[in-house]
């Protein structure tokens, strides 16, 4: 028997926040740009209803709140809003995070670094 799989995403939500391991990053902040994608079983006997699905201006305020304060590290960050995302919804069957920071100062021609988490049930 088949199954369908819904997907709910935020993607390049654009933040800037006081996040970077050395203190002048805190002090100055950084832009970054988030992605979140979550599934979960299709089981909606109202495609017009929000509660028969997830709502993303929650999953936007989950990142809002994670990205404001200071932290060192990208991976904290990550990991938060991936342990929100678990403890709100019961019905998630995958999660993805992605946090990219814009130039990171490390001396190199860099774009962009990458953090990622994936969850898998």
């Amino acid at each position: 028997m088949a199954t369908i799989t819904q997907e709910v995403a935020i993607k390049d939500a654009r933040f800037f926040s006081p996040i970077g391991f050395y203190p002048e990053e805190q002090l100055l902040g950084n832009e970054f740009y988030v992605d979140v994608s979550v599934s979960f079983p299709f089981a909606n006997p109202n495609a017009e209803r929000l509660e028969n699905t997830i709502n993303y201006e929650e999953l936007y305020q989950i990142m809002v709140e994670v990205m404001a304060p200071k932290r060192e590290l990208l991976e904290s960050a990550a990991e938060d809003i991936l342990n929100r995302l678990l403890e709100r919804y019961a019905t998630l069957a995958q999660i993805s995070v992605h946090i990219r920071k814009q130039n990171p100062p490390f001396g190199g021609d860099v774009s962009q670094s990458v953090v990622g988490l994936t969850y898998q049930r």
